[in-house]
């Protein structure tokens, strides 16, 4: 059994379309920001209250970086799974910064595009719409 685990999983929307570097070996690495949100009914005042996180991610997987310049943009809904790291630098003043990050590496990382085509203004061509063939499931064929 393995020592220690270090997963994360979050399926949330994307804040602004994913920025595409390349890296010294000419590799590309992808970084966005993903919202996750929680809401609830306050129970003193009956109110509705809303939280969001967000959470930075890089990938460094080079299909899921085709994926993400080709596919993804602000507002795109999705799931990743990855892995925290948190990197240190020194800013230009010289004080010690952090910034925790959500990594899908090289081998490592899944995400799963959720939207069942792209939003409006969606700068995608391609096509997420079923084929015309398919019929609708029944309910009673649905194995679970």
């Amino acid at each position: 059994m393995a020592g220690s685990v270090n997963k994360v999983i979050l399926v949330g929307n994307i804040g602004r379309d994913p920025e595409v570097r390349s890296a010294q070996d000419g590799s590309k690495i992808v970084s966005f920001s993903l919202a996750t949100s929680e809401s609830w009914k306050d129970k003193v005042s009956g109110e509705r209250k809303d939280k969001v996180e967000w959470h930075r991610i890089v990938v460094f997987n080079p299909g899921i970086c085709d994926v993400c310049e080709k596919y993804l943009h602000k507002g795109s809904r999705v799931y990743i799974e990855g892995q925290l790291q948190t990197r240190r630098w020194q800013d230009q003043a010289g004080v010690e910064k952090f910034t925790t990050e959500v990594v899908l590496s090289r081998f490592r990382g899944e995400l799963t595009m959720l939207d069942s085509k792209p939003s409006d203004g969606g700068s995608s061509g391609a096509s997420f719409d079923a084929p015309a063939s398919a019929a609708p499931i029944a309910e009673d064929d649905v194995p679970f």
